[in-house]
């Protein structure tokens, strides 16, 4: 197996809503961002299916010594094999990717989050540099396209938040940011077991508002001139935005079920975005 079939092969078992939106891009590109996407996937399943916190940190730790290798022209990981061409095509600073390991790490270490300026670190890390990275691969002229996309990624993480409530909670994590469970008289025993009350479907409206706000101020300042080259991420962010208002629409059950799309509706929404968009 080549790195670049590993990568596919760890993209497309994951099911997620980006690896659709791969599909339309030019061969290298699509190497490039599979790449992206797998190494994201590896950092972020070392912390998920870990159940020691100190093996895990030590297994991050062999990341950041591998991504220095990858910068330095010695990758021994299929990931960062496949990733090193990428980076002379289209390139990706170093920080970018130790910011995405540390982004991970934080899971290790924050299962609550203060308010929500402590988790847009979180998220600027776990995703909006993820975001960046994604917007030099597609390509880019105006460097707002780089505050577009790093604020669409934000967004993409706000989203797996209310979809993973009752998920993450199962895991004693609650990303919910605790000052505004406050304001919403819930508490972390009511998400912890699960109680669906008028006050957490209250809390949930808010995070999805602004959820929807900061999609939409991240394509208010995309640059027209950089529209056509991102239709990938455009494309990504109608699968995302579709499946928010589908868990609204079922009433933020996120408790007890994880709300999903069909395949075969991220499909038809990729494809629907990419031609008429």
């Amino acid at each position: 197996m080549t790195p670049q079939q590993y990568c596919q092969q760890k993209a497309a078992a994951s099911g997620s809503s980006f690896y659709y939106s791969f599909r339309f891009l030019p061969p290298d590109r699509r190497d490039a961002i599979t790449a992206l996407y797998a190494f994201c996937r590896e950092v972020d399943d070392v912390v998920d299916e870990c159940s020691d916190s100190n093996q895990a940190r030590h297994t991050l730790n062999w990341w950041r010594e591998e991504t220095a290798r990858l910068y330095a022209g010695t990758p021994q990981h299929p990931v960062t094999r496949a990733l090193q061409p990428a980076l002379h095509l289209f390139p990706i600073p170093a920080e970018t990717l130790f910011a995405i390991i540390d982004g991970m790490e934080m899971d290790l270490t924050h299962v609550r989050y203060a308010d929500f300026d402590a988790l847009t670190l979180y998220c600027h890390r776990a995703a909006g540099v993820v975001g960046e990275a994604s917007a030099r691969i597609f390509g880019y002229t105006q460097p707002d396209t780089l505050r577009y996309a790093a604020l669409l990624g934000r967004a993409f993480q706000l989203t797996n938040i209310i979809r993973d409530v009752g998920e993450d909670a199962r895991r004693n994590r609650i990303y919910l940011p605790m000052n505004e469970l406050e304001q919403f008289n819930v508490s972390a025993q009511d998400i912890l077991q699960t109680r669906h009350t008028e006050a957490f479907q209250n809390l949930m409206e808010f995070q999805y508002q602004r959820a929807q706000t900061i999609y939409d101020e991240a394509f208010r300042i995309l640059p027209a001139a950089d529209r056509k080259a991102q239709k990938t991420g455009i494309v990504m962010a109608a699968i995302y935005r579709d499946l928010l208002n589908e868990i609204r629409a079922d009433g933020f059950q996120v408790l007890r079920q994880r709300t999903r799309l069909t395949p075969l509706r991220k499909l038809w929404l990729a494809w629907k975005t990419w031609v008429f968009e």
